[in-house]
């Protein structure tokens, strides 16, 4: 059995286009992981690359603790089932599963018992004298998979294995091949453009789209809290409705407003975790609620709609409706007016009804207009803190406190907005507030901090508790500073990014020939390990060695050269001072800017810098890709 991992793969052909671009996932042992996505998506390319059948651009594939780029599929100890099953039609099924046992040249007692195990495994026992073309399209599915399961592969990958089958037939094999997985307690990888099959087989799926990973996750997550809106309208049949509205915070309610006019109102604490410059009604957003998730009722409460079309499933029925009370002209085209709602043991509602529609309150998606990324992320990416600034100080959440020197030197007094990450709010003695509510997130404690009418998000530890008084301080060089939709200061990242070249040294070395390879840099070359070296030119070849490429350490990897060893030769501009931390801004000769981190007492002048090959990742930058 084994674990896989997929470190930053990418499949990039001739021709310039990214069929897969950085796929990174850990896969445990006996997992069941589900690609799903649209055709072009990447989820086969993917799955290809795992097998062996199509090489890897760039990035990492492990197989245990096997790197196994560069191995054969038949060294990689796995076994791969075909959308097209390819069963050899002239052999009978006893001869296709014996096959590549036969080709390994095992004896034939040991792959007579192999095969008789997998057929009774599943159940085609009494087909193993029979021909492919004389068989179902599930029988042949089932030889295809006792055709990988005689070798006892560490890992299984299954490439839409039953997209050829009848629905019937496929609900059926869904069950065999998941009963499968867990009575042979290994790894299994599955390819399908089929969402009910990804949601009922998954223990985690991988959703893609364009060949970018969109969301990792368990089927109920991808379900109840989608990453953005084409996850969200992939995921569940039928798909998620999708309305362009705007929200106005009134006192303890939202009113949720409608292209048509219409509107309803839910609940503030439904809706808490989006930022509060969404609810001031000037933002367009994006609504979406599942069909299964609507009430419908006759007595004016909720959203008008007519009914268009009924689909009566047995105990299910689906209504088709069009916003207001008109059905309007027919177009397959929709017009943002369209509603689907699901309902169960309900059969009283016709086509021409007008009914109300009630969105469950603790079901709501709301998403950005533009990104279409969720607005309601279990912790909410940032804060927007309003606050004050004059003579060196900072007001702000009821509380006046010294002003950073690196803020106050590049903005101007007046009204400003602190746009604050709940991972830069830290214990400490600058602020105050009632901690109103704890929920256990992912394994963090997530702080409801009550401000005024709404909350501020901090991660707080185990001794924090609902009803406390948090003393807490902010990490300034973490927040975002803006004044009338400018942004003035940013927040600074964790790593540095510099431009330079690639090259190699040879050398003699005990009478053998070793290449050494080196990250250039001004005036600056560090050596890197060889496995770095030879990635870079295996993939961009002898190019590599005309080629800039983009170099990106771990500010914490940076350190000072003080005893004239070797380094980067920088200028300081400017120090930073953010109370908690100081940065000096500093200038290559080349004329690349960057930061370093420096003690308070730090006073400028030239500085020589340096840091590990080890350390640093390489990105082209001729296409947007991560080398090693």
């Amino acid at each position: 059995m084994a674990n896989l991992k997929l470190s930053h793969i990418y499949k990039v052909y001739d021709n310039g286009h990214k069929a897969v671009n950085d796929f990174s996932i850990d896969i445990a042992d006996r997992e069941f992981i589900v690609f799903v996505g649209p055709s072009g998506c990447g989820k086969s390319t993917t799955l290809r690359m795992i097998a062996g059948l199509e090489t890897i651009t760039a990035g990492d594939l492990f197989i245990g603790d096997t790197l196994v780029n560069d191995m054969e599929p038949k060294d990689r100890d796995i076994a791969m089932v075909f959308q097209s099953y390819a069963l050899y039609p002239h052999m009978t099924v006893y001869e296709n599963m014996a096959f590549g046992l036969r080709n390994r040249k095992m004896p034939e007692a040991e792959i007579k018992e192999r095969v008789t195990k997998a057929a009774k495994m599943l159940d085609i026992v009494d087909y193993l004298d029979r021909k492919p073309k004389q068989m179902s399209g599930g029988q042949r599915q089932r030889v295809a998979l006792g055709r990988a399961l005689v070798r006892d592969p560490k890992v299984f990958l299954l490439d839409e294995p039953l997209s050829n089958l009848d629905a019937k037939l496929r609900a059926t094999m869904r069950s065999e091949i998941t009963a499968l997985h867990k009575s042979l307690k290994t790894t299994f990888i599955y390819v399908t453009h089929d969402q009910v099959e990804a949601m009922t087989m998954g223990t985690r799926i991988v959703v893609m789209k364009l060949g970018y990973v969109q969301q990792i996750d368990t089927p109920m997550n991808l379900y109840n809290s989608p990453y953005n809106k084409f996850v969200a309208g992939f995921i569940g049949t039928p798909q998620m409705n999708f309305f362009d509205v705007t929200l106005k915070r009134y006192g303890d309610g939202v009113a949720v407003g409608f292209s048509n006019g219409d509107g309803i109102t839910v609940p503030y604490e439904a809706v808490s975790k989006i930022d509060k410059g969404y609810l001031e009604g000037g933002v367009p957003v994006i609504f979406g609620i599942r069909p299964e998730h609507i009430e419908i009722n006759r007595d004016g409460d909720g959203l008008k709609f007519i009914v268009t079309g009924v689909e009566r499933l047995g105990n299910e029925t689906i209504l088709y409706g069009k916003l207001g009370d008109s059905m309007g002209e027919f177009s397959v085209k929709d017009d943002g007016n369209s509603i689907i709602v699901k309902l169960i043991d309900r059969d009283d509602i016709a086509v021409g009804d007008v009914v109300y529609a009630q969105p469950k309150h603790n079901k709501l998606h709301f998403f950005d207009k533009e990104t279409e990324i969720t607005l309601i992320h279990k912790i909410p990416l940032y804060n927007t803190v309003a606050a004050q600034l004059g003579g060196g100080r900072l007001a702000a959440l009821g509380k006046e406190t010294a002003l950073p020197e690196a803020i106050g030197k590049h903005v101007s007094d007046g009204a400003v907005e602190l746009i604050v990450p709940p991972k830069a709010i830290v214990k400490g003695g600058d602020f105050s507030l009632r901690v109103a509510k704890i929920e256990d997130v992912d394994g963090e404690k997530l702080a409801y901090l009550q401000d005024g009418d709404h909350y501020l998000f901090a991660l707080v530890d185990e001794g924090v508790s609902a009803g406390d008084d948090y003393g807490f301080s902010l990490l300034y060089d973490k927040i975002t500073v803006r004044a009338n939709g400018e942004e003035l200061v940013s927040p600074i990242s964790d790593e540095v990014s510099l431009e330079g070249r690639f090259s190699k040294k040879e050398t003699r070395e005990n009478g053998e020939r070793v290449l050494h390879f080196y990250y250039n840099i001004g005036n600056y070359s560090v050596e890197t390990v060889k496995e770095n070296g030879y990635k870079i030119n295996s993939i961009d070849k002898d190019h590599c060695y005309d080629y800039t490429y983009r170099y990106v350490i771990d500010r914490d990897n940076i350190r000072t050269v003080t005893d004239g060893g070797d380094g980067l030769d920088v200028t300081v501009e400017e120090k930073l001072d953010y109370i908690g931390v100081c940065y000096a801004k500093v200038r290559t000769d080349e004329g690349q800017q960057f930061l370093i981190k420096v003690d308070r007492d730090f006073d400028g002048g030239k500085l020589r810098v340096a840091f590990d090959g080890a350390d640093v990742s390489v990105y082209s930058t001729k296409i947007d890709m991560k080398l090693c």
